[in-house]
C-alpha cells in the first residue's frame, strides 16, 4: 500500500497538528511505501518572504523527524525538489474544467470573504492532484473536511485516463480518525488562523507561560468545578492515562483546587509526553547536514518513482520523453 501526504510549512507544529494528523501519519509509515513531503510550493500561496519559507520548511523537516518519522520506513522530501510534479501539473491543467476549480473550498471561501484570489490559489487543487498521482498513491490520509481534494484528484485522473488510456491509479482517501477535540488557549478549535495554538516544541518556560494563558471560568478556588466543560481538562485527557484523568477529575469536583494547579498538571503531562521528541529535536537541530541529507535522499527516491509515472503520462499525450537522471 503506497501512502502519501503533504504538510504545508506555514508555521510550527502545534498540539492540534499532532493529535489531528501527524500522529496518524507516523503510524501509517510502516506500510509498504510511504511518501511524506513538505509542501513548500503550496505554501507560496500564503508566504512571500523567502527567508521565512526556507526557515519554516527546515523546521517542519526537523519536527517531523523528531516526532518519529523514520527515513528507513518513509520517504521524506521537499515538494520543490521534485520538479516532475510541476510538469505533471501542466498536463493535468489541460484536462481541468474551470467549473471544477470554481467549486473548490479554498477558492470559494476566499471569494466569499471578499479577498483577492490569485491563479495560484485557484489552481491549487491541480497541483495537489499532481502530488498524489505522481507517485501512484493508493491511500491519502485526509481529514473529513479534505475529502474534496481526493475527489478532484480522482476526477482529473479519470478524465486523463478516458482521453489517453489507463495511466493513473485512482487514489482512495484514508479519513483520519476523529480524535478528541483539541481546544486552543481561547477554548475554540486550535488553529494557526485563530492565533490560539500551543506549539509542540516551545521552550519549557514559554510552554508553561502559554498553558497558563488557557481561558477558564471565574469559579472560586474553593468551589467544585466541572472537568467536562474545562479546556484544561480536555487537553489533559490527550496526554494522560484513564487513571490520571480520574484522579484529576476528582480534584475538580471536590473543590479546593484552582485552575492554575490543573494547568500545572497539564504542563507536566505534556512535557513528559513529548520528552523523547524534544530530545531528538535538539539532536537534529545540532546536525543540520543530517537533516538535509535525509531530504535529498528522499527527493532522489521520489523523483525516481515520479519520473516513471510522468513519462507514462507524457507518452500517452504524445510528448517526447527525454531520459535524464535526477540530480
Amino acid at each position: 500500500m503506497r501512502v502519501l501526504s503533504g504538510i504545508q510549512p506555514t508555521g510550527r507544529f502545534h498540539w492540534g497538528n499532532w493529535f489531528g494528523a501527524v500522529r496518524q501519519y507516523i503510524t501509517l509509515q510502516g506500510n509498504e511505501q510511504s511518501y511524506y513531503f513538505i509542501a513548500d510550493l503550496h505554501a507560496l500561496t500564503t508566504i512571500h518572504e523567502a527567508a521565512r519559507l526556507r526557515e519554516l520548511t527546515r523546521e517542519a523537516a526537523i519536527d517531523l523527524l523528531a516526532l518519529g518519522l523514520d527515513p528507513a520506513q518513509a520517504t521524506l522530501f521537499r515538494q520543490s525538489d521534485v520538479p516532475e510534479v510541476t510538469e505533471l501539473t501542466w498536463l493535468l491543467m489541460t484536462m481541468t474544467q474551470m467549473s471544477l476549480l470554481e467549486k473548490c473550498h479554498a477558492y470559494k471561501d476566499k471569494k466569499a470573504k471578499g479577498l483577492t484570489a490569485d491563479a495560484g490559489l485557484f489552481t491549487y487543487p491541480v497541483l495537489m492532484a499532481a502530488d498524489i498521482l505522481l507517485y501512484g498513491s493508493e491511500v491519502v490520509p485526509v481529514g473529513s473536511d479534505q475529502i474534496q481534494h481526493i475527489e478532484v484528484t480522482r476526477d482529473l485522473a479519470q478524465r486523463f485516463n478516458s482521453q489517453y488510456g489507463e495511466v493513473f491509479h485512482l487514489p482512495e482517501p484514508h479519513v483520519l480518525e476523529e480524535t478528541a477535540r483539541v481546544p486552543g488557549i481561547d477554548g475554540e478549535k486550535m488553529s494557526k488562523s485563530y492565533g490560539n495554538v500551543i506549539e509542540i516544541f516551545l521552550p519549557e518556560k514559554k510552554l508553561r507561560k502559554t498553558i497558563m494563558k488557557i481561558k477558564t471560568d471565574s469559579t472560586p478556588v474553593e468551589e467544585p468545578k466541572d472537568p467536562e466543560t474545562c479546556s484544561v481538562f480536555t487537553l489533559y485527557r490527550l496526554f494522560s492515562t484513564p487513571e490520571q484523568q480520574e484522579a484529576l477529575a476528582a480534584r475538580y469536583r471536590a473543590g479546593g483546587m484552582g485552575y492554575g494547579e490543573a494547568k500545572q498538571e497539564l504542563f507536566e503531562a505534556a512535557m513528559e509526553y513529548f520528552a523523547d521528541a524534544r530530545t531528538r529535536r535538539a539532536e537534529l537541530e545540532a546536525r543540520p547536514d543530517t537533516v538535509e541529507d535525509i531530504l535529498q535522499a528522499g527527493a532522489r527516491t521520489a523523483r525516481e518513482r515520479g519520473r516513471q509515472v510522468l513519462n507514462q503520462a507524457k507518452q500517452a499525450c504524445g510528448l517526447n520523453v527525454i531520459a535524464s537522471p535526477a540530480t
